[in-house]
């Protein structure tokens, strides 16, 4: 390969992402990650691709928002180019409503979402049918939206990848960094920034999930009680996840992922018998100002960084590779101001 115009150092989603980005504006690319792809925690399980709720709108959840709205033909894209299944499938998502509180809120947020989601996505009450798959609801009522959209994490990384490779572009283990640089090294990114820094910038927060053998392709996620259950497109079921900030093995799992499962069986009976095929257990990045990090580095002059997706790295990576490109390619800056990475130090 001739000498790159940009290397990007991690080959989880978001460097990927930004990579494919460029690749497709004619840049000559090479990705350098000493673990190989998807070594980290864009080789989960879950891929909730769920939209943050339509009040209290900011320029995260606006970006959220397009990032989704275009994630069906950045996906496409990907498949007919590597000629590898993504996972990605718009499906929708139900969410029981307890009370008459929790109705009245929900209420507000559909008015929301008529005027913030630009009728391209609804967010409705619907009446409980009692249906096999369907969480239960003391009110009787459940919110479905038809916006969130699920994704296998590990399939879509690795078909990124074979994506690059089909376009030109390198993906390897070790070599020197050409042409401009991007660092998106994830939660070993954001503790090398710490320590270069004089407070936090941001930090790993450790998740465990589990996937089952249910073939429940095509029906909506549900999300119940903080937990998200993804029928994926493959005939399994993820189920995830916990958030653990102080841990010593980042990639173990334990009684936390057991009592996950029990919970989702619990709350949802046909997967009583559903058999538990893959545990899995990783570190996710977050920033401290929880958002994404996307801009100039701020420690290494001339560079550049992408980092700080944490449980939405999935569903803004469309759009970030699309703003990464348009500043790495064409030396233009649509990045939002709330992701400049200095809001994080």
């Amino acid at each position: 390969m001739a000498t790159a115009d940009v290397t990007v150092m991690g080959a989880g989603v978001i460097g990927l992402s930004i990579a494919w980005a460029c690749v497709q504006r004619g840049a000559k690319v090479q990705v350098i990650d000493p673990n190989g792809v998807a070594a980290g925690a864009s080789g989960g399980i879950v891929g909730a691709l769920a939209p943050h709720v339509p009040e209290n709108w900011n320029a995260k959840k606006d970006f959220q928002l397009g990032s989704l709205l275009m994630s069906q033909a950045f996906w496409a894209d990907v498949t007919e180019a590597s000629g590898r299944a993504t996972g990605y499938a718009r499906t929708g998502r139900l969410q029981p409503l307890a009370d008459e509180a929790a109705i009245a809120l929900a209420q507000a947020r559909a008015f929301g979402a008529a005027g913030l989601w630009l009728g391209q996505a609804d967010w409705r009450i619907v009446p409980a049918t009692h249906a096999d798959w369907e969480p239960p609801s003391p009110s009787g009522l459940l919110v479905q939206d038809t916006l969130t959209a699920l994704i296998h994490p590990r399939q879509a990384t690795l078909a990124l990848a074979a994506a690059i490779t089909a376009g030109g572009g390198d993906i390897l283990r070790g070599g020197d960094a050409q042409g401009k640089v991007v660092w998106a090294t994830g939660a070993a990114g954001l503790e090398q920034m710490t320590e270069t820094h004089t407070r936090l910038v941001g930090a790993g927060v450790k998740g465990q999930a589990a996937l089952l053998r249910l073939d429940a392709r095509g029906l909506p996620q549900l999300f119940v009680d903080t937990l998200h259950i993804v029928p994926h497109m493959d005939g399994t079921v993820a189920i995830g996840s916990t958030t653990e900030r102080d841990f010593d093995d980042g990639t173990a799992t334990d009684d936390q992922l057991d009592a996950l499962v029990a919970k989702a069986r619990a709350a949802l009976p046909a997967l009583q018998n559903a058999p538990v095929i893959a545990r899995w257990a990783g570190v996710r990045p977050r920033s401290r100002s929880r958002a994404p990090m996307l801009g100039r580095h701020p420690f290494i002059p001339g560079a550049f960084v992408a980092n700080g997706g944490f449980k939405i790295g999935f569903g803004m990576a469309p759009k970030m590779a699309q703003v990464m490109a348009d500043l790495l390619i064409d030396d233009r800056d649509t990045i939002p101001a709330d992701f400049d990475p200095a809001a994080s130090l």
